[in-house]
């Protein structure tokens, strides 16, 4: 009996060992959230810095990681950014080492943002749905790695209103290798193709017309990208449905962040986090959200 096989035997099992997994990756994607931005603008400083022909004098604050000479996902080792104390591997257990130490750093008692914990629960969530819709099969395993992708999008949009060509760009080759190779997601190459294309398309254009009649950037590049990895993921079909839910997801969020949480109405606002929203809608939700869509109002 293969692996799949005993899954498809056992669903219970199945959802346990992708939330387990998720888990564990939610715990990984935290660092790459925090790290990556930082290694993306020491790398821009340095090629400014090479450019003008000036030495790099970039101010390091005391606090950050970003004072380490060698600073990537493996070096320096996890540690607290206040007092710098190594993480204890049992420290650093998805959920449950949060609990343990009640939220607080073993070192010098500072508080351990929610978040962690969060984007954990969240990514192992997502993980076991993702298992639960499509079952155990090659396709599932490409699948985690497209949510996995969406999530840490969305932090680092959030975080700071960038979406990062080396998730950008790799999301949207390993959309189309998965229909090229024809993994049993429904989608030809062909369609995976246009949706690539026409995703980038219809969001520069976009872009080009608010440019042009307000003067202003609606949005960013890496928009473009993102949602022409959705196309090359899902078809040139769902792009409406997901510019329609993204729309739909920002504005009901923008409200609430305006009225509840006292947001500046006149600051920018990341896109990034309402196209991922929509994309992993329309992956778990969009044979229905479609027929739902025919039969109420094309007929």
């Amino acid at each position: 009996m293969t692996i799949i096989d005993l899954l498809s035997a056992n669903q219970p099992f199945l959802l346990m060992a992708t939330l387990v997994l998720g888990l564990l990756v939610g715990s990984f994607l935290n660092l790459v959230v925090y790290r990556l931005p930082i290694m993306l603008q020491r790398e821009w400083k340095q090629q400014c810095s090479e450019f003008m022909e000036v030495e790099n004098q970039s101010t390091l604050h005391a606090n950050s990681s970003v004072k380490y000479a060698i600073f990537n996902l493996q070096n320096p080792a996890s540690h607290c950014r206040y007092c710098d104390q190594k993480i204890k591997p049992w420290e650093n257990i998805p959920v449950i080492s949060y609990l343990a130490l009640r939220g607080q750093c073993s070192g010098c008692k500072s508080r351990i943002s929610l978040r962690y914990p969060s984007v954990e629960l969240v990514t192992g969530l997502l993980s076991a749905l993702v298992a639960f819709t499509f079952g155990p099969n090659l396709l599932t395993l490409a699948l985690l790695f497209f949510t996995w992708a969406l999530v840490t999008l969305t932090l680092i949009d959030f975080d700071h209103q960038l979406l990062p060509d080396d998730i950008t760009i790799p999301l949207l080759w390993l959309g189309i290798g998965v229909n090229a190779f024809d993994l049993g997601f429904g989608v030809s190459l062909h369609d995976a193709v246009i949706g690539a294309i026409a995703g980038y398309l219809v969001l520069w254009s976009f872009y080009w017309v608010f440019k042009i009649v307000t003067g202003k950037e609606g949005m960013g590049y890496g928009d473009f990208k993102l949602l022409a990895a959705l196309g090359a993921w899902m078809g040139w079909q769902t792009l409406l449905p997901i510019i329609v839910l993204s729309s739909l997801v920002g504005a009901v969020f923008g409200i609430v962040m305006i009225l509840v949480m006292k947001r500046d109405k006149s600051a920018p606002m990341p896109f990034g986090p309402y196209l991922t929203a929509a994309g992993f809608i329309m992956l778990i939700w969009g044979p229905q959200i479609n027929s739902f869509y025919l039969r109420n109002f094309v007929g």
